[in-house]
């Protein structure tokens, strides 16, 4: 018997702490769109948070900003699924079981281990050199088909892919034998949307739009007033060149294709056709126009975080609500995981 998996969208994001453009463009926007074509949950991942340390008081405080991110930008808590990991124990208890079928050379070769551990490998914590097999566990407990992934996750999900295809393997004839077909866990495909999947930062093209660079120049926080977007988009850097009429003239020059792409995502268009309408003009006039469509997209959904967090009984009881119906989808998966490696249950 062929095993068929409905269509199921499953994502995460970290409450680290100041969320920003990078993180909206990146990931959250794209959330709303997909609630439009799948059935998708949509999750708060502080048990990954906690993988490097973290101040209790302050991670209480984004994970109900990160929730109060996914409702203001218009995910709709009544049609998807938002919940914070922690609440539901299926994600702790299956990446136990898959860290038993994963293998040590295959994180090994993670490299996003490699540079958050810096040189300090031996004093970085268990839990950051095992994250890919709990992110395995996120995506397959509730046997997840699609995963919107940035290009830094993709090596992420090619391991939930391989940990996936090993457990059908290693228990073939058990999945077989008590009536789960031929393949008890789908194989996840990335879905990689848009422009601007990966937003660099204001102050250096070359570098990835982070929270952690020290200069609050660099990025454009979503919860920054009007005031503050504008002048981060006309301060950030520039070249003295013109800008091009056409793509191929953003090559060599990442702060001027940034701002190109930044303009692009949050405009809803294509990089081509902000060149035509900007191209051969300066960067002040285009700054202009670049801080009007920022200013219009991002600043409700920063009045509307804030009004939500004000209010944080309210995000509670989404997430609460939430996590209930996460469990109720990975309840039965986990049941029958655990039947298929022979536990008695």
């Amino acid at each position: 018997m062929t095993t068929t998996f409905p269509p199921r969208v499953f994502s995460g994001v970290q409450p680290t702490g100041n969320l920003h453009l990078g993180n909206y463009l990146g990931a959250i926007q794209k959330f709303v769109a997909l609630q439009h074509q799948h059935e998708c949950l949509y999750c708060v991942v502080d048990l990954h948070a906690i993988t490097v340390a973290q101040d209790p008081n302050e991670l209480t405080r984004t994970i109900r900003e990160v929730a109060a991110a996914f409702i203001a930008a218009g995910v709709d808590p009544k049609k998807n699924i938002i919940f914070n990991q922690s609440q539901v124990s299926a994600h702790a208890e299956l990446a136990w079981i898959l860290g038993c079928t994963a293998r040590i050379g295959w994180l090994n070769r993670m490299t996003q281990f490699k540079e958050k551990a810096g040189k300090d490998r031996e004093n970085a914590s268990v839990g950051l050199y095992t994250y890919p097999v709990l992110m395995a566990a996120d995506i397959l407990a509730y046997r997840a088909t699609h995963v919107p992934v940035g290009e830094d996750q993709k090596q992420h999900l090619e391991l939930a892919r391989d940990i996936a295809q090993k457990f059908n393997n290693d228990f073939s004839a058990s999945i077989s034998a008590k009536g789960y077909g031929d393949a008890f866990f789908p194989q996840p495909e990335p879905l990689i949307q848009g422009a601007a999947a990966r937003v660099m930062s204001l102050r250096d093209g070359s570098k990835k739009m982070s929270k952690s660079d020290p200069s609050d120049q660099s990025r454009i926080n979503l919860t920054d007033d009007a005031d503050a977007i504008a002048s981060k988009v006309r301060k950030a850097k520039t070249d003295p060149e013109p800008l091009p009429s056409e793509s191929a003239g953003l090559e060599g020059r990442p702060e001027a294709a940034n701002l190109v792409g930044i303009y692009a995502a949050l405009a809803g268009t294509e990089q081509d056709a902000v060149l035509k309408q900007f191209g051969g003009g300066q960067f002040s006039a285009f700054k202009n126009a670049l801080v009007d469509v920022a200013v219009a997209k991002l600043g409700p959904i920063g009045a509307e975080m804030k009004r939500l967090v004000s209010d944080p009984a309210s995000i509670d009881a989404i997430l609460k609500d939430g996590a209930e119906r996460a469990h109720a989808i990975a309840a039965p998966n986990i049941a029958a995981v655990k039947d298929i490696v022979g536990f008695v249950r």
